[in-house]
């Protein structure tokens, strides 16, 4: 199949939110992809196109913003080295950097809720919310917290 011209971005940490990205073969056999993704044993066998990056460690708010600004400059290499024209996530912390890089670049972000979060939402979901271009549910339960979101159903 013909790849389009746009570029794809599929960023998660490792485990579920991993596992949920990769449920979307229409984007990624439809487009260039690439994955940004957390060191795991199971990323680091993945055969698909990818970035292993740091993963954030909540430790302290100090902490935090370190770990923060160093995946920031991270992810902004991978940025400027792939030149995506649009990021999708489904989380966790580890895709915030890459989310804010695109939106200061004019690019498209798609947040996919966390299958896992049925009836709360997560930081990373309600922070990426403010600016997401599409932000997405898989239960409808949390349109409470999401009233702009689309609800798309379960990605499984």
């Amino acid at each position: 199949m013909n790849k389009n011209s746009k570029k794809i971005c599929l960023i998660s940490s490792s485990g579920g939110h991993l596992e949920q990205i990769k449920q979307l073969s229409e984007v990624i056999n439809s487009y260039e992809c690439f994955y940004v993704v957390t060191r795991t044993k199971a990323t680091e066998a993945m055969k698909e196109k990818r970035y292993i990056v740091n993963d954030l460690i909540r430790t302290n708010k100090f902490v935090l913003f370190m770990r923060m600004l160093k995946m920031m400059i991270e992810q902004l290499g991978i940025f400027l080295k792939e030149r995506p024209d649009v990021i999708i996530t489904t989380g966790a912390g580890v895709a915030i950097p890459m989310c804010i890089i695109g939106k200061f670049f004019r690019k498209k972000v798609i947040y996919i809720e966390s299958f896992a979060r049925i009836n709360t939402p997560n930081k990373t979901g309600l922070l990426i919310y403010k600016f997401a271009d599409l932000f997405i549910i898989q239960w409808e339960e949390l349109e409470k917290y999401y009233p702009k979101a689309i609800y798309g159903g379960g990605i499984y």
